[in-house]
């Protein structure tokens, strides 16, 4: 596998502790898919990174979006000339 290509600079740096034993787990991980120890690290993190902002943003839009709904259904807009037409048409059978 090769390096992958950056669309921006890599000028930041990242430093860890870690234990031999995790170490050697990333170094083999790293290896079984043919990437150095840095750009292992690197891809796995913005991965996971990637999967818990996602979530928080979803579980966010979740609540903000109930709110919302929660509050249309107990106190809905008035009907407007287009919609009234609507149901004129529903009733009427004009709608399939």
């Amino acid at each position: 596998m090769r390096a992958p290509k950056y669309k921006e600079p890599r000028k930041e740096r990242l430093e860890a502790r870690l234990t031999e034993s995790q170490k050697e787990l990333l170094l083999r991980a790293a290896a079984l898919r043919g990437q150095s120890l840095t750009d292992f690290v690197v891809s796995a993190a913005s991965e996971t990174a990637r999967g818990v902002v996602r979530d928080h943003d979803l579980l966010e839009l979740s609540r903000r979006d109930q709110v919302a709904f929660a509050k249309r259904l107990l106190a809905p807009p008035a009907a407007n000339e287009k919609l009234r037409r609507a149901v004129e048409e529903y009733r009427a059978g004009e709608v399939e």
